[in-house]
């Protein structure tokens, strides 16, 4: 958490205000479990004052008084290896929400219609983080993602009976309740090793696995026979030019390093660059028509 609670008087009821960054999370909830429930009388008053009156200060300590809630109902995703002080955020967000569309008149208290919310706004957050790979997309494979972790009762693979009596349950079928205990027993693999894995690990990526582009032996040999037949035509066509023209060629085209410039060549043939320019275009005519 980054910001702590101290409690102020607030109207007829209690209310906190916000103060610095601590960044304790114990300190958050020893504070927020001594703001004190209210009771429902109190609580119809306020959230009336917010739907008729727009008055945020009666949300606010509506909100203010079901942190406590917001709290246990974290903790119940304590074994998603989530920090907790994230849960607790996520769980604020569904408390505002359902603050916002709560309607006393119905006749229910607030934190049994906030559980939804609460709850919601925890999922999302544990289906965004707990992998990288998104585990669950579809209701159905949400529903499995949280009811399969409870309904196994240890670490083993679920028998086929299980599976059935849990497809049953959760009204799926056995295929998705299979599925989805591969994607829990799964773990996320880097594409590429880290810089600092070592090569034993490493060797496990599935970049170690994808096939190289050129790994086709066909291909290779094909390659390997068209660089060869290329650079024979080539000698070949090199052959027809007379001396001049193919020393050019060879040192402003197939020279590696140090390629001749034209006013270099110019001055070693003492004639002009442009006319150095017209000899290597026409060798280059010539080496064309004799490699079609």
């Amino acid at each position: 958490m980054t910001m702590a609670l101290a409690p102020v008087a607030a109207g007829s009821g209690t209310a906190l205000a916000l103060r610095g960054p601590v960044g304790s999370l114990d300190a958050y909830i020893d504070t927020v479990s001594r703001i004190p429930v209210l009771a429902k009388d109190e609580e119809v008053r306020l959230a009336r004052r917010f739907r008729d009156d727009g008055d945020l200060e009666a949300a606010r300590e509506l909100v203010l008084s079901h942190l406590r809630f917001v709290v246990h109902i974290a903790r119940g995703y304590s074994g998603y290896g989530l920090p907790m002080g994230d849960l607790v955020q996520e769980g604020n967000v569904g408390l505002m929400k359902a603050v916002k569309r709560f309607d006393p008149s119905v006749g229910v208290r607030l934190v049994s219609f906030a559980v939804h919310w609460i709850r919601a706004e925890i999922h999302e957050y544990v289906l965004r983080n707990w992998r990288l790979v998104k585990i669950a997309t579809t209701k159905a494979q949400r529903k499995l993602f949280f009811n399969l972790r409870k309904a196994k009762k240890n670490l083993a693979w679920l028998s086929a009976e299980e599976t059935q009596a849990v497809a049953r349950e959760l009204g799926v079928s056995p295929a998705e309740v299979t599925q989805m205990e591969q994607r829990l027993a799964a773990r996320d693999i880097a594409f590429d090793p880290v810089p600092d894995a070592d090569e034993e690990d490493g060797s496990y990526t599935p970049a170690a696995y994808l096939p190289a582009p050129d790994a086709d032996p066909a291909v290779a040999v094909e390659r390997a026979e068209w660089e060869d037949d290329s650079s024979q035509r080539l000698r070949h066509a090199l052959a027809t030019l007379d001396p001049r023209s193919r020393a050019i060629v060879e040192r402003r085209w197939l020279a590696e390093d140090d390629k001749a410039t034209l006013h270099e060549l110019a001055a070693e043939y003492a004639v002009s660059a442009e006319r150095i320019r017209q000899i290597e275009a026409n060798a280059l005519k010539k080496l064309r028509a004799a490699m079609a």
